[in-house]
C-alpha cells in the first residue's frame, strides 16, 4: 500500500465566501458539487477533481457536535490556524496567464527559480495567512521571458 495523491485540503475560516472567492479569482478554481454533510462548506475544484474544501470554524451547537463526532474531536483554540502547514502546492501550466491573472487581482506573490533550473515557482499570499505555491516547468518561464525575483542559489548564498 502507498499514498497516491492528496485528495483535498480543508480550510477553516471566519469568512467562507471571501476565502472561496480568493481561490476562484486568483487561481481559477471552480465551485462544484458538495455532498450533504450537514455542515456549510464550499468545495472548489480543479477541473473535475475536488481540491479545497472551505468551511467556517465550528461554533458551539449542532454543527460543532456533528464535526466532533464525524472527525473524532476538535482542536483547541490555540491549535486553529495553519499549524505546521506552511503552504499548499499545485502543479500548473500556463505561467504567463497565471501571472496576468494574479496581477489583475492585485495578489501579492514572489517569483522563484528552484534548483538547477527545471522548476519555476510562484509563492502567493493566500487567504487566512496561507501561502500557496504554484509550480511550473522552467521552460515556460524561459519561453515567455519571465525572470525570477530570486533563485534557490541566491537564497542560499545570502546567508
Amino acid at each position: 500500500m502507498s499514498v497516491d495523491h492528496i485528495q483535498h485540503i480543508l480550510i477553516h475560516t471566519d469568512d467562507v465566501e471571501e476565502a472561496a472567492s480568493w481561490f476562484e479569482e486568483n487561481l481559477g478554481l471552480m465551485r462544484g458539487a458538495v455532498p450533504d454533510f450537514k455542515v456549510p462548506v464550499v468545495w472548489l475544484y480543479v477541473d473535475d477533481v475536488p481540491a479545497i474544501h472551505i468551511a467556517p470554524f465550528p461554533e458551539e451547537g449542532e454543527t460543532q457536535r456533528f464535526q466532533d463526532r464525524y472527525l473524532g474531536g476538535r482542536k483547541t483554540e490555540v491549535d486553529w490556524g495553519s499549524g505546521v502547514i506552511d503552504h499548499v502546492a499545485f502543479g500548473c501550466t500556463g505561467l504567463a496567464g497565471m501571472i496576468e491573472r494574479l496581477d489583475t487581482h492585485k495578489a501579492k506573490y514572489l517569483k522563484r527559480q528552484a534548483n538547477a533550473g527545471d522548476l519555476f515557482q510562484l509563492f502567493i499570499d493566500g487567504p487566512n495567512g496561507m501561502r500557496i505555491e504554484l509550480n511550473f516547468a522552467a521552460a515556460e518561464a524561459e519561453a515567455a521571458g519571465i525572470k525570477p525575483d530570486m533563485t534557490a542559489a541566491q537564497a542560499v548564498a545570502a546567508e
